[in-house]
This record gives structure tokens, C-alpha cells and sequence, in this order.
């Protein structure tokens, strides 16, 4: 079985020693995603919908290189600083699964690694060709 590793080409990559997505066979894995743009700046500060709208948005894009597309997503999993925020982080998430419905987690953490991110989201996509 083939294994392709897609990069973000951030630098975080190469310290730690992760993709930004991994594709084995019709598996995709996309890594934890935080709401940061190429000039590494955060986007959507203090605001859940925002980030978490975003952070989707990268993770279709990478879902395109990767030959799939969020039709494809089967479980998210969302990582959130303050879990009484739910309602913004799922009208976002809502936007792009109202239809699809992927089995999701939503779990509150202490710290995400930047204070200014509210939310980290990872998927696993399943091709179906």
C-alpha cells in the first residue's frame, strides 16, 4: 500500500515530525488544524466561529490535494478551549457537515499550543473510488 505525506511546508513540521495529512490506500488522515494563514498569523481571534470556519476550510483544501473532498470526511474530532462556546464551534461545523454528518467528538482541553487558538480539529476521510 502506497503511502503520500502532504506538508503544509510549516516549520513545525520538520521539528516535530508530522504531515499536514498522511494518505494510505483510500485513508486519508488530516492532522490536528489550528485557524492560522500562511503569514502565520491567527485568524478569527477570540472568536469560535470564526477559527473554527476557517480551520475547515484549510483541512477541504488539503482534502483536494489529496484527491478527496469533505463528502469524504467520516469522524472529526474538535479539540476546543472553552466547551460552553459549543453552539459557535458547531454552527461552523454545521455549515460544512449539515448533510454529510461524519461521527464527531468535541472534547475541552486545558491549552491548545498558542493561547490565541480556541480550537484544533483533525478528520479522517474514507474514499469510496
Amino acid at each position: 500500500m502506497t503511502r503520500i505525506n502532504f506538508s503544509s511546508g510549516a516549520p513545525w513540521e520538520n521539528i516535530i515530525g508530522y504531515s499536514r495529512a498522511v494518505k494510505m490506500g483510500n485513508i486519508i488522515e488530516v492532522t490536528g488544524t489550528v485557524a492560522v494563514n500562511e503569514q502565520n498569523e491567527v485568524v478569527g481571534v477570540n472568536d469560535a466561529y470564526a477559527q473554527t470556519h476557517y480551520i475547515l476550510g484549510k483541512i477541504a483544501k488539503v482534502l483536494e490535494k489529496a484527491d478527496a473532498e469533505m463528502k469524504d470526511v467520516v469522524r472529526t474530532r474538535l479539540f476546543v478551549t472553552d466547551i460552553s462556546r459549543w453552539e459557535e464551534y458547531g454552527r461552523a461545523h454545521g455549515e460544512y457537515f449539515s448533510l454529510i454528518r461524519p461521527c464527531t467528538t468535541m472534547v475541552e482541553v486545558s491549552a491548545l499550543i498558542s493561547p490565541e487558538y480556541l480550537v484544533e480539529i483533525e478528520v479522517t476521510a474514507i474514499l469510496n473510488h
